[in-house]
């Protein structure tokens, strides 16, 4: 099981990583959050479809809500209670491939 990393931790992975920010949700849980815009729901929908075969290789999967261009996401290790180094990884990945 991955472990949970200390809020400095990731407060200093996030200077890197463009756009994402630390949430604390209502049941004292760390996650990472992020809002995609793309041109259109063809583009959102190919980052999801790209996203989701990353994640699935994971086996680490995104919290993510789609409407047209945007794709909202939240990561977060459940079984960890916050932010892993998993989050940030695929946090990264994901950044790329919005620009891909």
């Amino acid at each position: 099981m991955a472990e949970r990393l200390p809020t400095p931790v990731i407060q200093q992975e996030l200077l890197n990583l463009a756009g994402w920010t630390l949430i604390i949700d209502d049941n004292n849980r760390a996650g990472l959050q992020k809002n995609f815009r793309f041109t259109d729901f063809k583009a959102a929908w190919g980052f999801m479809t790209a996203c989701a075969l990353v994640a699935e290789k994971m086996d680490h999967h995104p919290e993510w809500f789609n409407v047209y261009n945007r794709v909202d996401v939240t990561l977060s290790t459940h079984d960890a209670g916050g932010v892993t180094q998993l989050d940030l990884d695929l946090a990264r990945e994901m950044n790329h491939l919005a620009h891909a």
